[in-house]
């Protein structure tokens, strides 16, 4: 069973791959491995047990449709997944996996390994988008064109400036999520109640291991203080609303009768099924679409917040389908309006008419100057 079809019109290949369920499992594999290898660097398991461990787990060995149902059932992925693995492993290595580590360990240190792997794929096309734009920016830093306010025609601007704001907002936005995932994407080990009980008085050397052999920041236990998910949650939010204002303009500027900037032609896209003459900015609407659906999701986010004493019910398990799909929409967004901002076709006859039928003069102020305040600290 796929959803593709649902899944692949909003989201990127690759962000799709980070998040189905080969890399979940290989993922838990990696932590489960990794915990092996620091309990036996810190003398809490025998070397020849994580050995056995790191050699015995395959991921490319688990039926992960079989393991979904017995996750639905078990309530989590890793009671049933642990099972398997130390079957799979066998003998004393078998249940030396898992020592010390609990269910919510593995969902939370999943998730951060996919937050990093997710952030890393969409910085690229969301710095597309704004290398683009800048450009454009400072081509047209000069030329003057109607100021639009309340969606009605106002006083000259550069047509420059607009692109320049969208590019800051959105470079802002990226930043805002780069210091979230850097501060918040750490390594989960608690324990059962957030103690490290059973790690024989070694768990913050072991957790320091683990997180740097996972690329992981490292963290004390964060069971239930949940601000940090919540924090990249809502900064995805925001870059997936900044991307959505350039969609939206692009869109207004597109429209007939305005014609000042319009999507460039790609085969296959912005066509009609009924109407041949149209030419949709479809790169637009997959932008628009997710800035519609991104604040739903970062209020479940808020939401789960209050979580219960050391391990919450409800609140956490809710966490990693929305924060994936943030990433699967802030994916689509940003590649499709990559294309958008590249090929950007700008109609200069069309600014110059528009300026002129409103009476307005052409006197753009301090655009320029306000372009390069912009565009010059974005770029520090």
């Amino acid at each position: 069973m796929s959803d593709l079809l649902r899944l692949r019109p909003a989201a990127t290949a690759d962000m799709i791959a980070v998040f189905d369920d080969a890399a979940t499992i290989a993922y838990a594999c990696a932590f489960e491995t990794a915990l092996a290898q620091g309990q036996a660097a810190h003398g809490v398991i025998a070397p020849d047990l994580a050995e056995a461990i790191a050699a015995g787990v395959d991921p490319a060995r688990i039926d992960a449709a079989a393991l979904a149902e017995e996750a639905a059932l078990a309530g989590t992925l890793a009671i049933p997944l642990v099972a398997r693995l130390r079957a799979m492993v066998g003998g004393a290595a078998g249940q030396a996996l898992h020592r010390g580590a609990t269910s919510q360990d593995v969902a939370d240190t999943v998730l951060m390994l996919q937050v990093r792997a997710a952030h890393r794929l969409l910085a690229g096309d969301v710095r597309r988008v704004v290398d683009a734009l800048g450009r454009h920016a400072r081509v047209h830093a000069d030329r003057a064109a109607i100021g639009r306010t309340l969606l009605q025609e106002a006083m000259p601007v550069a047509f420059g400036l607009r692109l320049a704001q969208a590019a800051r907002g959105i470079g802002d936005a990226l930043a805002m999520l780069d210091a979230a995932v850097g501060r918040h994407a750490n390594l989960q080990l608690g324990g059962a109640a957030g103690t490290r009980a059973g790690l024989d008085d070694k768990g913050t050397a072991i957790a320091a291991q683990i997180a740097d052999t996972l690329g992981l920041g490292r963290a004390s236990p964060w069971h239930a203080r949940r601000t940090g998910v919540a924090a990249i949650g809502a900064a995805l939010g925001i870059l997936i609303g900044a991307l959505g204002k350039v969609a939206r303009d692009v869109a207004l500027l597109a429209q007939n009768g305005v014609g000042e900037a319009r999507e460039p032609l790609v085969a296959g896209r912005g066509g009609s099924s009924a109407m041949a003459h149209k030419r949709n900015p479809t790169g637009c609407q997959v932008a628009l679409s997710a800035a519609t659906r991104a604040p739903g999701l970062v209020a479940s986010l808020l939401a789960g917040l209050p979580q219960e004493q050391e391990r919450g019910l409800g609140g956490w398990q809710a966490e990693g389908p929305v924060v994936a799909d943030l990433f699967l929409l802030a994916s689509g967004s940003a590649a499709a309006l990559a294309l958008v901002a590249e090929g950007l076709e700008i109609d200069e006859a069309a600014i110059a008419r528009n300026l002129a039928v409103a009476e307005v003069g052409d006197d753009i102020g301090e655009s320029m100057g306000v372009i390069a305040e912009l565009l010059g600290e974005q770029e520090d």
